[in-house]
């Protein structure tokens, strides 16, 4: 199978690495000094480094449009910002693609900035208020065969070749055959699945989620409070989901505890280190410049937020991090809000 994957982030250039000795895989950056780092010394120094590219592995740059044209299957590897554009550009395409990114689409005209439950695109802000990434789809290339490929995925373990479990989500089966067929290997088992928002949602909510249990950990609250804390942010999760649609199993799975669990405790998790900076005293600027990398959590949270306060969903472990993050609340004003709130009956 002819494999492209558009987007040499840490992610993008794991998976091409752990399927290259089964297909053929190209790997598009867009940055022409990259492909030609990459090229040179066979390794992505900036994301990945440590691991080895294949020899048979191609790093392209140029047009993307032109890379992928000839492929059997398409994988967007981008930040969630760049999928518009992505999608886009590929429109035209009758094969199938997929997209690694996890979260929501930032809200154009300062819709990442403080007060942002306001502050979208004047004229078109039922359009554009936290799409996720199908509605992006449905909106710039409806004729796509598209699907979600997500799950408990630290890049640097696929990369190495680490027992892995993803899924692979679509309303398509077509597609969801095509990216098991592509993907399924010794060391990365793929599951189908057909709920394609719920797989989104979990995806997106838990980088907001692994901020707040970073945050507790780095304050040192006990496993009690990071235990709780995951186990309502998955209550609150599901609630977004099935407002939107999602069926509530899909929430026990990969893409949702699976997932949440993951990035809510592994160190590799750049949300739960936005977490704990914020608790040593950062500012989530100086947080974020420290990584160096995409956190998707601060990129989605107020949006996801202005989303849920829209179908009257409450998330109170959300509304707690977007508070800190606009500087509403220190992190142990954050944590007194949650702990004060008035005694109710656990549900989901």
């Amino acid at each position: 199978m002819k494999i492209c994957i558009l987007g040499a982030g840490a992610w993008g250039t794991a998976l091409a690495v752990n399927v290259a000795a089964r297909h053929t895989v190209t790997l598009w950056a867009r940055d022409e000094a990259q492909v030609q780092a990459m090229q040179a010394v066979r390794e992505n120094r900036r994301y990945l480094p440590g691991i080895t590219l294949p020899d048979s592995l191609a790093i392209r740059g140029g047009p993307v449009i032109d890379v992928a044209r000839g492929a059997d299957l398409v994988i967007i590897a981008t930040p969630m910002a760049a999928l518009r554009q992505m999608l886009s550009a590929l429109c035209d395409l009758r094969i199938p693609i997929a997209w690694l990114c996890k979260g929501v689409e930032p809200v154009r005209g300062g819709g990442q900035q403080k007060g942002s439950a306001e502050s979208d695109v004047e004229g078109d802000k039922e359009n554009r208020v936290g799409l996720l990434p199908h509605e992006i789809c449905a909106q710039v290339a409806p004729k796509l065969a598209a699907a979600a490929f997500s799950g408990p995925s630290f890049a640097l373990e696929v990369a190495r070749g680490q027992p892995t479990a993803v899924v692979a989500a679509s309303a398509d089966e077509r597609t969801r055959e095509a990216l098991v067929r592509a993907f399924h290997g010794p060391a990365l088992r793929v599951y189908a699945n057909d709920d394609l928002v719920g797989v989104e949602v979990g995806s997106a909510v838990k980088n907001v989620l692994a901020v707040a249990t970073g945050l507790a950990d780095g304050l040192s609250l006990g496993l009690n409070a990071r235990a709780a804390l995951i186990t309502r942010g998955l209550a609150e999760m599901t609630r977004l989901g099935v407002a939107l649609g999602a069926r509530v199993d899909t929430f026990m799975g990969l893409s949702g505890l699976g997932d949440l669990v993951l990035t809510a405790t592994g160190d590799l998790s750049r949300n739960r280190q936005i977490g704990l900076l914020l608790a040593q005293g950062r500012t989530l600027d100086e947080a974020v410049q420290s990584l160096g990398h995409v956190a998707e959590g601060v990129n989605c949270a107020r949006v996801v937020l202005h989303r849920a306060q829209k179908l009257g969903v409450e998330m109170p472990v959300t509304a707690a991090v977007v508070a800190l993050f606009d500087g509403l609340h220190t992190p142990a004003q954050a944590v007194a809000a949650l702990m004060g709130r008035e005694p109710t009956v656990e549900q989901v």
